[in-house]
């Protein structure tokens, strides 16, 4: 009974008849903005209707194809990238830590040779360092005698150290500065020291060719290093960075010998990059023991965490609050440990899908380094009496590093979306416009059309659909029960 309510409804008030079907496709023919279709339905000549079908169905194929196209390039994610170079009165100056490539008092390893072993080992965890077998049974013997042995402390107090005796000169744009404004770091050399660190108040320079001027005594006959590892180098080695992050030595690291005079030219580089899936960064990544992100941050936090989750300890040299690791911890878990990182891939920096992939914004110093030798001759004799050291000294042991901006300017590189959504939009309409003649309001209007049709034809099958079987009545050849209780009389 609903079934044939529900037809009669639709019969009587949503089906129209087919005159008034047809009646209606007509006059969407006629008053669409689609341009084109009215010339077919309109024209009386069957050869101008065929022409211009063809015409027609032509420019639809072109319409589709050009805007399959845009679809395609936008979802390749295109970018182009943009310089921008930004003259200013003045800008910040970088940090700048500087480490002695001779990195221990010669005193404290004469008798301790296997200690270059030791830190080669505790400094794997920013650097991986190869060893030969050979090298495992003396570490093994001290480490059996020296359970307490605190590498840490030991480093602290006979490395590398920076006072008026190592430090001779410091200038920073016409101020004197002094041992007590370097912040204490330690690096995979050991004991260094930064300028310009993060607690610090932004140092800034107004003039190119002004900043800062270093003159270092690297004390050769006190502080040694073993050759035998590779480390034959005298001098100082410095690298350039933000003041918000850490510095970075493996391969990005500036090196002056020992009497010579290096001359840094650096400029300003600001890095923007598109986030995923135009660029390869992630803007919701942070760091928990770093104030900005960072891929070397990243890294270190990562291989912290995989440590700390493996040995229980965490190196001294890496971020974290955990307890620290002890030598022993040192030689039997975190080195299998970063050799497990290194091979297996756990800490993997670049795209977006890495572990650590690169910054949205990164701050970055290119360098121009020339060099001379240190001193000439009047020179020499002048420091040869300020210091009371032989001429021989000063060349073997003095180093002189003037850093400075090359110009007061910065260069920003812009990664940007090269088709946005709204070009995309304006590339959509400008097709659909060049060709058809079609706007927004046409697509609605065929939207609706269409709508309206598919309704029809809707309600035309539900019309059209067989009886529902009267499950609930019963069936006519089957007797009921007051017939089949008909003959039987009461006692």
């Amino acid at each position: 009974g609903i079934l044939e309510k529900t037809r009669s409804y639709l019969t009587k008030k949503l089906l129209p008849h087919l005159e008034d079907r047809k009646k209606y496709s007509q006059e969407f023919a006629s008053s669409t903005s689609f341009h084109g279709v009215h010339h077919i339905v309109q024209t009386q000549s069957k050869t101008r209707k065929v022409l211009w079908l063809l015409l027609v169905m032509g420019c639809i194929a072109i319409v589709i194809w050009q805007i399959c196209s845009r679809f395609i390039y936008y979802f390749s994610w295109p970018t182009t990238t943009t310089v921008v170079v930004q003259y200013v009165e003045n800008v910040k100056f970088p940090a700048v830590t500087f480490c002695n490539l001779n990195r221990f008092q010669a005193h404290a390893v004469s008798n301790l040779k296997v200690f270059f072993l030791l830190w080669n080992i505790v400094s794997g965890v920013l650097k991986q360092v190869a060893m030969e077998d050979k090298h495992f049974q003396e570490l093994d013997d001290f480490l059996f005698g020296n359970k307490n042995f605190s590498i840490k402390e030991f480093t602290r107090q006979n490395g590398f150290y920076l006072n008026s005796s190592t430090l001779l000169e410091c200038d920073f744009f016409g101020k004197q500065c002094y041992p007590q404004d370097f912040e204490h770091i330690f690096t995979e050399y050991g004991n260094c020291f930064t300028f310009n660190h993060n607690d610090l108040p932004a140092r800034r320079v107004s003039l190119s060719g002004r900043g800062l001027y270093l003159l270092f005594d690297v004390q050769q006959e006190q502080f040694t290093d073993e050759p035998t590892l590779g480390y034959t180098d005298a001098g100082i080695t410095f690298a350039i960075h933000s003041p918000k992050e850490l510095p970075r030595f493996d391969g990005l690291g500036l090196l002056t010998p020992v009497g010579m005079h290096a001359q840094v030219a650096i400029s300003q580089l600001k890095s923007i990059i598109q986030e995923y899936p135009w660029g390869e960064c992630k803007p919701d990544l942070k760091l928990q023991y770093h104030k900005i992100y960072s891929t070397n941050g990243c890294l270190q936090e990562c291989k912290a965490q995989y440590i700390l989750d493996q040995c229980g300890c965490l190196p001294f040299i890496l971020p974290g609050n955990g307890t620290e690791c002890d030598l022993m911890k040192f030689y039997n878990c975190v080195y299998p440990a970063i050799y497990d990182i290194e091979i297996k891939g756990l800490c993997t920096a670049g795209t977006h899908n890495s572990t650590c992939p690169v910054p949205c914004e990164e701050t970055a110093y290119p360098t121009t380094v020339t060099y001379s030798s240190f001193g000439g001759e009047e020179a020499i004799k002048y420091f040869s009496t300020k210091l009371k050291k032989s001429p021989e000294y000063i060349r073997q042991n003095l180093v002189r590093i003037d850093i400075k901006y090359h110009d007061l300017s910065y260069k920003i590189t812009q990664q940007q979306k090269a088709l946005t959504i709204s070009e995309l939009l304006a590339d959509v309409g400008g097709q659909l416009g060049l060709f058809c003649g079609a706007s927004m309001i046409t697509i609605i209007e065929l939207l609706e059309y269409i709508f309206t049709n598919f309704c029809w034809m809707c309600i035309f099958f539900l019309l059209k659909a067989p009886e529902m079987p009267q499950w609930n009545n019963p069936s006519q050849n089957q007797p009921t029960y007051k017939e089949k209780n008909k003959g039987i009389q009461e006692c």
